[in-house]
């Protein structure tokens, strides 16, 4: 198939890009991108499947309306030039921000794209395919229309010539099938493609920093919550550390999802480090005194090809947050954070998320690999498939993902450096 002309191009001139780039939105001392004044607002469509306050959409496209705290004050270098909204709920905000801010809501997703031109109109798409009423597959997995919403934007991409870079909300999919499409039609058209949970780069507290090139010997994570929903955030945490490993990434031998009681035979037969564990849990810990007697607890276990066992454990209500513990060669202490989700000013998480999607759409180079997003996705995918097939260990050739992690810096504590400003 004839290439499409893209916004990608060749290293010598990206890393040019990236340099006047970076000089014209300033860096602060986190290497975190700023916008100044010079730069000119980049114009991008969102593609959403419902505007509520507190939702996704809310805490991601209302930074580029109303700033990086919704409060009118400064913002990201974007400029929201459309939106399509597939549900309007009874608390709907979409409306109300659209005569606000003058943005008109379209119809269908390619107008979003052309703004009733014969062209791609937009330098970026920003896609959030997380809440709303939409089904569940049978092994638990909310069909979040996220295929969908790619599928039309490549559509509209490859009949008007021209490919911008694409942000997709949280993992691809939500079905590996599905993913695995994201993930090669964007190989086929090229598309600078960054996906992902914003919890990635969030603040960590206890701040540690994962040293690159390091052995890791051993990852230890604990989750909460809804295994579809928040065992995606959980994974992908543990996923960001991991990677930093020597060697770089190549994916995953095998997963397995244990369930009830049985997520705690590993650990008293040694398989999983105890004090990892306990490192972990420490961060989060809800109601430690129920850590055995609930059957809703699950176990994501798997094995990189290079060797490290990874596991994490879903505990919903006996925990209140995500975590990782790590050990490293030649270390004899442990290393382990929690990734924070504070919720003031207006979820700031997300305004680190934004950083990223901002830098993509001004230098055209996603500022981490989808790759990390596409094996987190597969490994979520075959964990729940495992918790269906009663608890069997699923070998995954298909999870040998090869990708070479970046050193994108995550967000520093609010007490130790503002908020992007």
């Amino acid at each position: 198939m004839q290439k499409l002309m893209t916004d990608s191009i060749n290293r010598r001139e990206w890393l040019a890009g990236v340099a006047a780039t970076c000089t014209a939105l300033g860096t602060n001392s986190h290497g975190v991108v700023q916008a100044s004044e010079k730069v000119p607002l980049k114009p991008v469509a969102a593609i959403l499947t419902r505007y509520e306050k507190g939702l996704h959409a809310d805490v991601l496209i209302g930074k580029l309306l109303e700033g990086w705290r919704q409060d009118g004050g400064p913002g990201p270098a974007l400029r929201l030039a459309s939106m399509y909204v597939d549900q309007f709920a009874e608390n709907d905000l979409a409306r109300g921000m659209s005569k606000k801010h003058r943005v008109p809501i379209t119809d269908s997703i390619e107008q979003a794209l052309t703004l009733g031109t014969d062209h791609i109109a937009v330098d970026g798409v920003i896609s959030v395919g997380e809440h709303g009423s939409y089904p569940s597959s049978d092994i638990g997995q909310i069909l979040y229309p996220r295929r969908r919403f790619f599928e039309e934007i490549t559509n509209a991409f490859e009949k008007y010539g021209r490919v911008v870079p694409v942000f997709n909300d949280k993992h691809l999919g939500p079905a590996w099938v599905d993913a695995k499409w994201m993930y090669d039609r964007a190989k086929q058209l090229e598309v600078p493609f960054m996906a992902g949970t914003s919890l990635a780069v969030t603040f960590r507290d206890p701040p540690i920093q994962v040293p690159m090139n390091c052995e890791v010997e051993l990852a230890v994570g604990v989750g909460y919550s809804h295994l579809d929903i928040y065992g995606f955030h959980a994974i992908e945490c543990l996923q960001c550390l991991v990677e930093r490993r020597r060697a770089a990434e190549s994916g995953v031998r095998w997963v397995q999802c244990l369930t009830g009681k049985d997520i705690w035979k590993p650990l008293d037969d040694g398989l999983i480090s105890q004090e990892a564990f306990e490192a972990a849990f420490a961060l989060v810990k809800s109601q430690p005194d129920q850590l055995r007697n609930r059957d809703d607890s699950a176990l994501f276990l798997f094995q990189y090809i290079d060797g490290p066992l990874a596991a994490i454990f879903m505990l919903p209500v006996i925990a209140h947050g995500i975590s990782v513990a790590l050990k490293l060669k030649g270390d004899p202490k442990l290393l382990a954070t929690r990734f924070e989700e504070r919720s003031e000013p207006r979820h700031p998480h997300f305004a680190y998320l934004l950083k990223g999607i901002e830098r993509m759409v001004h230098t055209g180079r996603p500022s981490y690999p989808i790759e990390r997003t596409y094996l987190a996705s597969g490994i979520l995918d075959r964990a729940l498939t495992s918790k269906s097939q009663q608890q069997q260990k699923l070998r995954t050739p298909e999870l040998a993902i090869r990708y070479q992690p970046v050193d994108y810096p995550h967000a520093p504590l609010p007490e130790l450096a503002s908020e992007p400003s």
